[in-house]
């Protein structure tokens, strides 16, 4: 009777273990599907909210209120490069010509963050007002295509022949969990702006 009862106690102590053990692992797995879910979510937010703002000045070159102020359209594209782009527009719609630029920062990562590749996005308006935007951005990639669709090398040496653009984003979260970083991707293909399109 003693050696079953002994028994009986390892078994429960045993089963217990194994319990406790699976209640870890579930709260272990539950802590990190909150954790990556919210930073999913805060990836997802953040490129939204570049993605508008970039096709909103994007489809805008060559725009002005007072079309007399830019004439010839197709000089609007003023730079072009693999990350950097500029050009001619109106960013508050009061009839002046504003020159605005996308750029980014340094690739070797932001200070203060532990990702490596993060960097800065930089909206410009006429050489000051600089706006960085800690967006958590590691690819900001722009292809550019002439009247025919075919492919113009960056940096483009002339921005006129610029007919269209392909814009390609990634964002990671400043926070890995485990070394794992959420991240969310965004590209345009051939994103038209009207003024360069009707020319």
């Amino acid at each position: 009777m003693g050696n079953i009862t002994i028994l009986d106690l390892l078994g429960a102590a045993l089963i217990a273990g194994f319990l406790l053990v699976m209640v870890h692992h579930s709260g272990a797995r539950m802590n990190e599907t909150l954790f990556t879910t919210g930073n999913d979510l805060v990836v997802q937010e953040g490129l939204v909210s570049v993605v508008e703002t970039l096709e909103k000045d994007i489809r805008r070159v060559g725009y002005c209120r007072d079309q007399i102020r830019i004439p010839d359209q197709s000089k609007a594209m003023i730079g072009a490069d693999r990350s950097t782009v500029s050009f001619l527009t109106d960013v508050d719609s009061d009839g002046n010509v504003d020159t605005l630029s996308y750029y980014t920062g340094t690739t070797a990562g932001l200070s203060g963050t532990p990702n490596p590749r993060d960097m800065m996005l930089f909206r410009e308006v006429n050489g000051k007002n600089s706006y960085g935007m800690n967006i958590g951005l590691t690819k900001f990639e722009l292809k550019y295509y002439d009247v025919n669709g075919d492919s113009l090398k960056t940096p483009v040496a002339d921005p006129t022949l610029i007919h269209n653009m392909e814009i390609s984003l990634q964002l990671e979260n400043a926070y890995p969990y485990d070394t794992i970083y959420s991240f969310a991707a965004w590209r345009q293909m051939r994103l038209r702006t009207r003024n360069l399109s009707h020319r």
